[in-house]
Protein backbone atom coordinates (compact mmCIF):
# COMPACT_ATOMS: atom_id res chain seq x y z
CA UNK A 1 0.00 0.00 0.00
CA UNK A 2 1.57 3.50 -0.83
CA UNK A 3 2.06 5.84 2.07
CA UNK A 4 -0.65 8.87 1.63
CA UNK A 5 1.51 12.44 1.33
CA UNK A 6 -0.92 14.92 1.93
CA UNK A 7 -0.36 17.84 -0.81
CA UNK A 8 0.56 20.66 2.38
CA UNK A 9 3.19 20.80 4.47
CA UNK A 10 2.21 21.12 8.05
CA UNK A 11 4.04 23.79 9.76
CA UNK A 12 3.63 26.26 13.13
CA UNK A 13 1.68 28.78 11.21
CA UNK A 14 -1.19 26.16 10.68
CA UNK A 15 -0.90 24.51 13.71
CA UNK A 16 -1.66 28.15 15.42
CA UNK A 17 -4.19 29.18 13.18
CA UNK A 18 -6.05 25.55 13.95
CA UNK A 19 -5.98 26.24 17.38
CA UNK A 20 -7.26 29.87 16.95
CA UNK A 21 -10.09 28.47 14.87
CA UNK A 22 -11.16 26.16 17.71
CA UNK A 23 -10.75 28.47 19.94
CA UNK A 24 -13.25 30.72 18.30
CA UNK A 25 -15.10 27.91 17.75
CA UNK A 26 -15.56 27.51 21.70
CA UNK A 27 -16.02 30.62 22.59
CA UNK A 28 -19.26 30.67 19.65
CA UNK A 29 -20.75 27.52 21.38
CA UNK A 30 -20.36 29.19 25.06
CA UNK A 31 -22.38 32.17 23.67
CA UNK A 32 -24.59 30.28 21.77
CA UNK A 33 -25.29 28.39 24.97
CA UNK A 34 -25.65 31.38 27.32
CA UNK A 35 -28.53 33.20 24.94
CA UNK A 36 -30.57 30.10 25.20
CA UNK A 37 -30.64 30.23 28.89
CA UNK A 38 -31.22 33.54 28.81
CA UNK A 39 -33.98 32.87 26.21
CA UNK A 40 -35.11 30.79 28.63
CA UNK A 41 -35.26 32.40 32.05
CA UNK A 42 -37.12 35.08 29.76
CA UNK A 43 -39.64 33.00 29.34
CA UNK A 44 -40.15 31.72 32.54
CA UNK A 45 -40.06 35.23 34.15
CA UNK A 46 -42.71 35.95 31.74
CA UNK A 47 -44.64 32.65 32.63
CA UNK A 48 -44.13 33.63 36.55
CA UNK A 49 -45.62 37.07 35.95
CA UNK A 50 -48.46 35.60 33.97
CA UNK A 51 -49.34 33.22 36.45
CA UNK A 52 -49.63 35.67 39.22
CA UNK A 53 -51.08 38.45 37.80
CA UNK A 54 -53.93 35.70 36.15
CA UNK A 55 -54.53 34.37 40.17
CA UNK A 56 -55.18 38.11 40.68
CA UNK A 57 -57.72 38.61 37.90
CA UNK A 58 -55.51 40.75 35.75
CA UNK A 59 -56.22 40.68 31.86
CA UNK A 60 -52.96 41.32 30.51
CA UNK A 61 -52.19 39.05 27.70
CA UNK A 62 -48.58 36.95 27.34
CA UNK A 63 -47.40 39.31 24.32
CA UNK A 64 -48.52 42.41 26.64
CA UNK A 65 -46.73 40.87 29.78
CA UNK A 66 -43.32 40.36 27.32
CA UNK A 67 -44.09 43.82 25.81
CA UNK A 68 -43.27 45.19 29.69
CA UNK A 69 -40.77 42.54 30.23
CA UNK A 70 -39.12 44.30 26.98
CA UNK A 71 -39.41 48.00 28.14
CA UNK A 72 -41.91 48.91 25.78
CA UNK A 73 -45.22 50.20 26.24
CA UNK A 74 -48.72 48.32 26.08
CA UNK A 75 -52.23 49.49 25.66
CA UNK A 76 -53.80 48.18 28.78
CA UNK A 77 -55.48 49.95 31.92
CA UNK A 78 -52.91 51.15 33.99
CA UNK A 79 -53.51 49.62 37.04
CA UNK A 80 -52.99 46.06 35.63
CA UNK A 81 -49.55 47.79 33.81
CA UNK A 82 -48.71 48.80 37.05
CA UNK A 83 -49.15 45.59 39.01
CA UNK A 84 -47.46 44.10 36.11
CA UNK A 85 -43.95 46.30 36.76
CA UNK A 86 -44.43 45.12 40.87
CA UNK A 87 -44.79 41.66 39.73
CA UNK A 88 -41.69 41.57 37.46
CA UNK A 89 -39.64 43.67 39.80
CA UNK A 90 -40.91 41.10 42.76
CA UNK A 91 -39.78 38.10 40.71
CA UNK A 92 -36.22 39.78 40.06
CA UNK A 93 -35.73 40.34 43.58
CA UNK A 94 -36.84 36.77 44.63
CA UNK A 95 -34.59 35.06 42.07
CA UNK A 96 -31.68 37.50 42.76
CA UNK A 97 -31.73 36.84 46.40
CA UNK A 98 -32.92 40.44 47.83
CA UNK A 99 -36.38 39.36 49.29
CA UNK A 100 -36.83 37.14 51.80
CA UNK A 101 -40.23 35.60 52.52
CA UNK A 102 -41.76 35.86 55.87
CA UNK A 103 -44.26 33.52 57.06
CA UNK A 104 -47.09 35.38 58.89
CA UNK A 105 -49.30 32.79 60.24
Amino acid sequence: MPKYTPPFTLSNKILTLVAQISEQIGRLTIQQEQEKLLRLRKVNRMRTVLGSLAIEGSTLTQQQITAILDGKRVIAPPKEVQEAHNAISTTIHLLNGNLKIVNTY
